[in-house]
């Protein structure tokens, strides 16, 4: 499986376009992806206009630290857990809220809810 859909992908480089043009900007995660069997999550609203492997968002690697960050989709696609699945894309995820209330909602929690 692909991590992003191709209309997935329009959707967060116009985003990461936006924010590299010093836009103050507050999107909807576009992707919610995750690592069966653990607590990893990633909500991602952009990608970088000019190397469209690193992704930013809220990244969750499941310790009870969530927080903003970059991440590389390559490196994303390469992980496995201990039972040999990788990242999958959530494709029933529809973000309801934009990325800082979900940030503020994961750091009281430590954890992602979504």
């Amino acid at each position: 499986m692909n991590l992003l859909t191709t209309h997935q992908k329009a959707i967060m480089i116009e985003n990461g376009r936006k924010s590299a043009a010093g836009d103050e900007i507050d999107p909807f995660p576009v992707v919610k992806l995750f690592m069966p069997g653990s607590g990893m999550t990633w909500l991602l609203t952009e990608l970088d206009p000019d190397d469209g492997d690193r992704a930013f968002g809220l990244c969750d690697l499941g310790m009870g630290c969530p927080e903003l960050g970059y991440v590389s989709l390559a490196e994303l696609c390469s992980v496995r857990n201990r039972m040999g699945l990788g990242v999958e894309r959530d494709q029933g995820f529809n973000a309801c809220k934009p990325l800082s209330i979900y940030t503020d909602e994961a750091r009281q929690k430590q954890m992602i809810l979504a």
